[in-house]
């Protein structure tokens, strides 16, 4: 029969490797960080193209197929690729929660509601709506979203 030191030894060390599992994956990514939306230089890209009469996009690292966008976001997009040729066909959209060089627009956050975000870009003075999926990408709704759309190259 084990003693219980011997007992209460191996319950430490266990505990001590979960403990230090769980730090892992936080310091990987695994498990979400709280307060607050994707690092400060983290850059993100999509290549929307146009399906069914709307842009959509397809991403799988998250799992998105077709994911359209919708309610005020395809009209912002049209204005985004009006100097791009081709963009029917697929072009880059960058996008970032913080300002990063060439940068095209901002979007401002105004309300949530079902479940998405409506933003609104200034120039030209527009308003969509984003859906959950944004969630995919950001723990919480950034207060703004930098945009580009760019050729694919």
């Amino acid at each position: 029969m084990k003693s219980s030191s011997s007992t209460w030894r191996v319950a430490g060390i266990a505990s001590g490797l979960v403990a230090a599992a769980l730090v892992a994956a936080w310091w990987l990514g695994l498990l979400p960080r709280s307060g607050g939306s994707a690092p400060a230089n983290a850059m993100m890209v999509v290549a929307p193209y146009r399906h069914a009469g709307t842009w959509v996009f397809d991403d799988p690292g998250t799992g998105l197929v077709r994911e359209p966008f919708v309610s005020g976001v395809p009209e912002m997009i049209d204005v985004l690729v009006r100097d791009i040729p081709g963009a029917t066909n697929g072009f880059r959209l960058l996008f970032s929660a913080q300002p990063f060089p060439g940068f095209q627009e901002k979007l401002s956050w105004l309300r949530g509601d079902m479940g998405g975000n409506y933003y609104r870009m200034d120039d030209p003075a527009m308003e969509g709506w984003i859906c959950p999926a944004l969630f995919r990408y950001y723990q919480t709704a950034p207060k703004e979203i930098y945009v580009k759309a760019e050729a694919k190259g």
